[in-house]
């Protein structure tokens, strides 16, 4: 049997057996499988579905890191509280702590705008555009290979940009079988409308982070504003709300165990389909050292944030970030172990080569396969020096925007077809926006110690890994770095975001003639920066050529195994689906799959993190719930569990019931399931919502908004 006959006629086929708890599915694929949906609880028509720019799925969103959904017909947007941290920190100053301290907005005039690169995106468009992709690439190989496809991608995407407002992309599936082109309305006016307190949005912080049973309220509510045009506009005093195509409506009841949930949401990035090397080399290499470099990062902040809370309010939104990271590798690592992961993927790899084998197809796939498992394992020569000089630019703020000015000034002098992507003329608005809000997330102490943190650990590799640039500009021993870091940061005049405004306007043989130390070490620092990617590009381009040979077998194998198809996660819009699951974690441990006020009460200890609002634990002993409380229990919930399949980017992902309508919103998946992005395991794959309740009571008896529930349909009670 040829493999290109089992593949039913297209790379986006589905599996004979597809399980309710398994698969991040495109909408497109959802009406195949409509018998599951509805054996599963759905009432609804998965023909519904299927197109995501109509309701419901045209009212989710990408906002900011995660997801979010319109909820009211003015634009309302709801999403996490640490999906819109950045946007809470980027308002608070050491006289207005609206961390800690919450935030209302008196009326629409009180709304606070979010910090200036922070974006809404409603996908609306998704076209297969894989033969205009792949058109001049075939044949070639390498770096040609890549600058085909790039080019094919930005060409599509100039094209589809031409509409105003309309940001585009082209996503890769199944690892370069097949291009979309994602369309989709970007709106940058985004302002905060309602946050609770830290110690409710994030209560528990990273003790409970990954962990059920669960007690957080992690939500906030953001608004969409546009021109008197209805166009997108950026920040304006005069610009009036957007009013979306569709938005979802709240329940007025909640869910039970058992009950059908759907989620929808922009899942970030899985690696399911990953050869069984790529797993070995996560599991033995790239997690522990990832947690080790981050840790030491942490550790800087948390130091630097203790002796300057303003240093801590500018930093707040990236420890986050850090320790959420640190603890999700961490997660991910344990259970990867747990299952025993690369055993178990080398034994399945091996019998779909075995299969392979078998196959008329073989001769021409296999040797594809072998010369991307070759090129994988090329990729480890060089893999310590390229994580370190990637959080250099990743983890800084003003030496990021220094290495952003300097490639920019030389992108521009090419033509915009053929200027690195992220430094077109499309991306410059979302460089300065970058550039300016520098001056609420830089202090020089944080940042010269986060890059001593990275360049300790880096003076110490093999020279055969290290870059004669780097050590140009900071030496080859701590006591060079330490002096090459006072000198750049005690001169430099980046720090004023005049000067940086001034920069970014600049003409590039201006920037290119700057004597300011941090520019000059920019511009030492570019041809190391250079010639990194040139490496990754060239072995990119081969993977993308090499790789869908590898996917036709995986394909080919899991569909004769009746097992679910659907693409790796790549942060385009997905639907999963599921019910309220309880847990058994582990012998003789099992937990109930919905929280209540109680366990607030029981975790409280007056002290951080558990040290919850005195309001809320007053409203708690008052006990006024009519209206939100569990049908059955009569308690008043908090979080619940299911078994949808979610991942990194699901943040803030809404949760709907069997009718559509909004029960929950995504935040979390619990520690026994971290490693999901990985291997998916039905026995522990478990994802954490906010029950919708009790946002609601939140607003109603807490922190009131009853102006913000009459418009989100649900008036107080």
């Amino acid at each position: 049997m040829r493999i290109r006959s089992m593949m039913l006629g297209a790379a986006m086929a589905l599996a004979l057996d597809a399980k309710a708890d398994e698969g991040m599915w495109l909408p497109s694929q959802l009406p195949s499988i409509a018998k599951n949906l509805k054996d599963t609880g759905f009432r609804g028509d998965p023909k519904d579905l299927a197109d995501l720019t109509k309701a419901p799925l045209n009212a989710v969103v990408r906002i900011g890191g995660g997801t979010g959904s319109f909820v009211s017909p003015d634009g309302l947007v709801v999403t996490n509280h640490h999906v819109a941290f950045g946007v809470i920190q980027y308002n608070t100053r050491p006289d207005r702590d609206l961390i800690n301290e919450g935030f209302v907005a008196p009326d629409r005039a009180g709304e606070l705008p979010a910090n200036p690169d922070y974006r809404l995106r409603v996908t609306v468009g998704f076209d297969k555009v894989t033969d205009r992709i792949l058109a001049d690439a075939r044949g070639k190989t390498g770096r040609a290979y890549y600058d085909a496809v790039d080019a094919a991608s930005k060409a599509l995407v100039a094209e589809c940009e031409k509409e105003p407002g309309i940001r585009c992309s082209v996503a890769n599936m199944f690892y370069g079988r097949d291009f979309y082109l994602v369309r989709q309305l970007e709106l940058r006016d985004i302002r905060l409308v309602y946050a609770p307190p830290r110690a409710i949005g994030n209560y528990g912080d990273e003790i409970d982070n990954f962990v059920w049973p669960r007690h957080a309220g992690d939500f906030t509510i953001l608004r969409a504003y546009v021109g008197k045009d209805g166009k997108p506009a950026d920040f304006s005093p005069d610009n009036v709300p957007y009013h979306p195509p569709s938005h979802l409506k709240l329940a007025t009841e909640g869910v039970a165990e058992g009950d059908f949930v759907m989620l929808a949401g922009y899942p970030g990035t899985t690696y399911r389909h990953r050869t069984a090397a790529e797993f070995a080399d996560q599991i033995e290499w790239r997690l522990p050292t990832s947690v080790a470099v981050l840790k030491g990062l942490q550790d800087v902040i948390e130091a630097q944030g203790k002796a300057d809370k303003e240093a801590g309010i500018r930093y707040a939104s990236q420890l986050q970030s850090l320790k959420n990271n640190i603890k999700r590798f961490s997660g991910e690592l344990e259970g990867l172990k747990r299952s025993d992961a690369v055993a178990v993927r080398r034994e399945d790899e091996a019998a779909m080569l075995a299969w392979l084998a078998t196959q008329s197809d073989a001769a021409a796939l296999k040797p594809s396969i072998d010369q991307a498992m070759a090129l994988i394992a090329q990729g480890k020569d060089v893999r310590d020096r390229d994580l370190l000089v990637g959080l250099l630019t990743s983890q800084t703020q003003l030496m990021r925007g220094a290495l952003s000015i300097d490639r920019l000034s030389v992108e521009r002098l090419k033509a915009d077809a053929e200027r690195e992507s992220g430094y077109q003329k499309r991306d410059e608005e979302l460089i300065q926006s970058q550039l300016k809000q520098i001056q609420r997330r830089y202090d020089p102490r944080v940042e010269k110690a986060l890059v001593t943190s990275v360049l300790t650990r880096y003076q110490q590799l093999p020279d055969a890994q290290r870059l004669p640039e780097v050590d140009k500009v900071f030496g080859r021993t701590p006591a060079e770095l330490t002096r090459a870091l006072d000198g750049i940061y005690g001169a430099t005049t980046f720090a004023g975001e005049a000067e940086r405004t001034r920069l970014f306007a600049a003409a590039p043989a201006d920037v290119a003639k700057s004597n300011d130390p941090l520019l000059v070490a920019a511009r030492t620092l570019r041809p190391a920066l250079l010639r990194i990617e040139e490496e990754k590009k060239a072995r990119e381009g081969d993977l993308l050529r090499l790789r869908p040979a590898y996917m036709q077998a995986l394909i080919a194998y899991r569909e004769k195994q009746g097992k679910a198809v659907y693409p790796d996660a790549n942060s385009t819009l997905r639907v999963s689906y599921g019910k309220v699951t309880p847990l058994a974690a582990r012998d003789a441990v099992s937990y109930a799959p919905l929280t209540t006020v109680q366990g607030i009460v029981e975790k409280n200890t007056g002290a951080f993190p558990f040290d919850a609002p005195v309001p809320l634990i007053d409203a708690i002993h008052k006990g006024d719930f009519a209206g939100y409380t569990d049908a059955k229990t009569g308690a008043m919930p908090v979080d619940f569990l299911s078994n949808l399949d979610t991942t990194g980017g699901n943040s803030g992902s809404p949760v709907l019931n069997a009718r559509g309508e909004l029960v929950g919103l995504n935040f979390d998946s619990n520690w026994e399931a971290v490693s999901a992005s990985w291997m998916y395991d039905p026995r522990y794959k478990r994802a954490i919502h906010v029950d919708m309740r009790y946002m609601r009571w939140l607003m109603d008896k807490v922190y009131p908004s009853h102006a913000l529930l009459l418009e989100l349909g649900v008036p107080a009670k």
